[in-house]
């Protein structure tokens, strides 16, 4: 089930617009999860990257470290003014993420590397037991002379900032 909903303005005159769709905790969720961010950023006229390739990194984890058979994963896009917030939810509460160091040759262990690297802000967000949500915020207007990520890490808190 998916579902798009768009609020007719909000704050200086920006509309403010959410999808969410609830996918199976498995490879093909995962890569689903990505087409259909894509998509939705493009039917909205919004620029792909960074933000799908978080979402491409959120999915995988969650179905990678937060599966439960049976359980699906939710994805969540909320556009508020400037700013493209991710939210990925999963049945793992136990299971908090942490970033990682992995060996040059290891093959996996990078993605949340590679959230902190392309999101402005990123955290984790507790949920009704068994659940927790990863999320990430992507800036679409950087300010002048701001690098591209002002990342702050994923320490397991409701807000960063």
């Amino acid at each position: 089930m998916n579902q798009e909903t768009a609020a007719p303005t909000a704050q200086l005159g920006n509309p403010i617009r959410n999808f969410s769709v609830q996918l199976s905790p498995t490879p093909r969720g995962a890569r689903l999860a990505r087409l259909l961010a894509t998509e939705q950023l493009r039917s909205w006229g919004l620029p792909l990257d960074p933000a799908a390739h978080v979402v491409a990194e959120l999915a995988a984890n969650a179905v990678t470290h937060g599966r439960i058979p049976g359980r699906d994963f939710l994805l969540l896009l909320y556009v508020v003014g400037d700013t493209v917030r991710i939210e990925v939810t999963d049945t793992r509460a136990d299971r908090l993420p942490h970033p990682e160091r992995p060996t040059p040759d290891a093959e996996s262990g990078r993605g949340l590397a590679i959230v902190e690297a392309l999101a402005d802000r990123w955290g984790v967000a507790p949920g009704l037991p068994p659940r927790k949500t990863v999320w990430a915020e992507v800036d679409l207007s950087p300010e002048p002379g701001k690098p591209c990520s002002g990342a702050t890490g994923g320490l397991p808190q409701e807000t960063r900032g």
